[in-house]
């Protein structure tokens, strides 16, 4: 199966108003497309986790990244000099189980995020489809 976007797409949960802002962001920031939960296609759903809902993702033309790895990846395609800072945090021990837990303390908090910052979805190319 061929796996080819222009751009590495995040795909966020488009009933929350902060993950809409987050995508948003990213994507006005960035070099990425972004794609909500209810516009996902076929070929993108295949690729994700069976519980993909759960967390964001992150899909490349050959990798997937998911939840705080998400976050990570798509944080560094929207800010380059932060690149050099994730591969130091990346050599050290447990890093990613924090990155993963400071995932799911924001996440769990979502709601409350999202009286600051939130958004209507859509926001990215793929979603205006």
């Amino acid at each position: 199966m061929n796996h080819k976007h222009a751009l590495p797409v995040l795909v966020y949960d488009d009933d929350c108003g902060f993950c809409t802002w987050c995508a948003a962001w990213v994507v006005r920031h960035g070099s990425l497309d972004a794609v909500g939960f209810a516009n996902l296609t076929a070929d993108d759903r295949s690729r994700l986790p069976d519980d993909y809902e759960a967390c964001a993702h992150l899909i490349t033309t050959d990798s997937v990244y998911s939840c705080g790895a998400a976050a990570e990846w798509a944080i560094a395609r929207t800010y380059p000099e932060l690149q050099p800072l994730f591969c130091a945090f990346r050599l050290l021990p447990g890093y990613s189980s924090v990155r993963e837990r400071l995932y799911r303390f924001l996440a769990n908090r979502r709601s409350w995020l999202g009286k600051i910052l939130s958004a209507e979805s859509p926001v990215g190319e793929r979603d205006q489809l």
